[in-house]
């Protein structure tokens, strides 16, 4: 059986993530800390598994799942602006919003597009898909031609 890796990290995945983390804090720049908005919980089911994502503030329209070389990948990017005026139509406030995130989850080459189930709901996306077999790849005897 397949164990993608959403069940664990190597000790040096997001090493640089963490570096950086606290050395320029998010929130600063007013972006928001989008780890935050991003936990994810996987949970495995009887036929297969269950992600859900908490993605607060966005819509589905903000939202997008992409499965390419066995990875699954969810982003989400929101562009947001606040646009206050008096009654003459001088600005009282004006601020734009702008930021993405996304995650990558390996999830293995052998299930497809059309296997995985998305839902979005109150800002929560849950996608579900089977487990699947890991192919064994049958080693193919190569030979070198001998010149005589």
């Amino acid at each position: 059986m397949l164990m993608p890796s959403i069940f664990g990290e190597n000790l040096f995945d997001g090493w640089m993530d963490r570096a950086f983390k606290n050395a320029f804090p998010a929130d600063r720049f007013g972006f928001g800390d989008f780890e935050r908005g991003m936990k994810t919980d996987i949970k495995d089911t009887e036929d297969g598994y269950e992600l859900s994502m908490e993605l607060p503030g966005f819509s589905k329209e903000d939202i997008s799942a992409q499965l390419r070389d066995g990875y699954l990948t969810i982003s989400a990017a929101k562009n947001e602006v606040k646009d206050e005026k008096d009654k003459e139509g001088n600005y009282i406030r004006k601020e734009r919003y702008s930021g993405q995130c996304s995650r990558s989850f390996y999830v293995g080459k052998e299930l497809k597009q059309e296997d995985i189930r998305a839902k979005f709901d109150n800002g929560e996306l849950v996608l579900r898909f089977p487990k699947t077999e890991e192919r064994k790849e049958v080693p193919s005897e190569e030979f070198i031609s001998i010149e005589g």
